[in-house]
């Protein structure tokens, strides 16, 4: 069985990547009837940018620095709204927010944690060993996220 490296470890066009995410998100925010502001926009630029993790003040800092202002709710407002929206993941174990890699679908997503160099690459958990449990015991998923911790290819690399 042949896999291909999960979106935040492969190699590709970076710019491509977020411009088309950014387009995509657009498109969703006006069939939603949502407002797409500026910093809303930005905020979604930049964990895109990043493929990595980051905290609600790393947020804010490049916010502020862009002049949308150093306080806390306009980093938080934002990042809700975009993980309300689909957008953006929380990833509990670093109390940080990544891109969704997967906007355009209802999925449960599993995050692979690079210890190294904190880069996140997400995956789609699809049919699990604990889903086939909690199917066997009646029990009903509603969500779940799953987070490894581990090495990405390239820290793995000793060259």
């Amino acid at each position: 069985m042949e896999t291909t490296p999960a979106k935040g470890f492969a190699k590709h066009d970076h710019r491509a990547c977020v411009a088309t995410a950014l387009s995509a998100a657009d498109a969703a925010c006006l069939a939603r009837k949502v407002q797409f502001t500026p910093v809303r926009r930005r905020t979604l630029e930049i964990l895109l940018e990043a493929h990595a993790a980051l905290g609600a003040y790393d947020v804010l800092a490049r916010l502020d620095a862009d002049g949308f202002g150093a306080k806390p709710p306009v980093a938080y407002r934002a990042l809700s709204f975009l993980v309300d929206q689909g957008f953006v993941h929380r990833i509990e174990r670093l109390n940080a927010f990544v891109a969704c890699a997967h906007p355009d679908t209802t999925h449960d997503p599993a995050f692979m944690i690079c210890r190294s160099c904190g880069t996140v690459a997400e995956a789609q958990a699809g049919n699990s060993a604990l889903g086939q449990s909690a199917a066997s015991a009646g029990f009903q998923i509603e969500q779940t996220v799953i987070e490894a911790e581990g090495l990405c290819p390239t820290c793995q690399d000793p060259s």
